[in-house]
């Protein structure tokens, strides 16, 4: 590998979440660091290179449909607008403005994780798909400045599969099907042209690694039960989720790339 882990991070495998709850003053909240387990990207004239360009070139192609849309609506990571992207995995509406402590745990972890993955990607400094050609990309406004960020592993897909973790704990009867969610999520960003499929792949391990660093630390577990107990309130109350949605993500699923 041309780029060397230091040798506290090598040893350790983390590091401490700045920003978050502190259960007693000697409570350390860690996160796992994907510099250290993490695969390194494909190399230039791999095979997993040419499978990741095989699939950004066949999706150009869907440019204009439902799954391009999708693609579009993925794209948004505000934590109002990514819990209610579960809904139909869910099985009823999620509502964020009637999910107080899932929405304060997403707000909570957002600043971390998104340190832990910059950390990761300025590491790699792997360009995107779209750089240096005029590929279509399903967010076009956000063209410029996803050309000044790096590719891998993909922040979107480690941070909807950390929210699907959660929700899958808090409702285990529905865990296939969130899941499933979490993985068109993670594929949306190769369907918009912004990220490889091996960033996507790395995004799964990543976001399960950064999930499972967290079951186990009392401020987590504590949040997690409030999480549980609100979710399965609303699930007795809520309406059911749009159908014509829930058919263009069920048909997404099926999808091969």
């Amino acid at each position: 590998m041309r780029h060397r882990v230091s040798a506290l991070c090598a040893v350790a495998l983390c590091v401490a979440m700045p920003g978050l709850p502190q259960a007693g003053h000697a409570q350390t909240t860690l996160l796992p660091d994907g510099r250290a387990f993490l695969p390194p990207p494909p190399p230039a004239g791999s095979y997993a290179q040419q499978a990741d360009r095989q699939a950004i070139e066949a999706t150009r192609a869907l440019n204009g449909t439902p799954r391009w849309q999708l693609a579009h609506n993925d794209a948004e990571l505000k934590p109002q607008h990514l819990i209610n992207d579960f809904s139909c995995a869910a099985g009823f509406t999620l509502s964020a403005d009637r999910l107080p402590a899932l929405l304060d745990l997403l707000h909570t972890l957002a600043a971390p994780v998104e340190q832990r993955v910059t950390e990761e990607k300025n590491f790699w400094h792997r360009p995107r798909p779209f750089v240096g050609n005029h590929q279509d990309i399903c967010t076009p406004d956000a063209r410029a400045k996803l050309e000044n960020s790096f590719a891998y592993p993909s922040g979107h897909t480690t941070w909807g599969w950390i929210t699907a973790s959660i929700l899958a704990s808090a409702l285990p009867e529905r865990a296939s099907q969130i899941m499933q969610r979490a993985r068109v999520f993670g594929e949306s960003r190769i369907v918009c042209g912004v990220h490889w499929k091996s960033d996507v792949q790395a995004g799964y391990m990543n976001g399960g690694a950064l999930f499972a660093a967290l079951q186990e630390q009392p401020w987590f577990m504590e949040k997690m039960k409030t999480v549980r107990a609100e979710l399965q309130t609303l699930q007795t109350r809520s309406a059911q989720p749009d159908a014509s949605t829930c058919a263009v993500e069920h048909a997404a699923a099926a999808d091969v790339f």
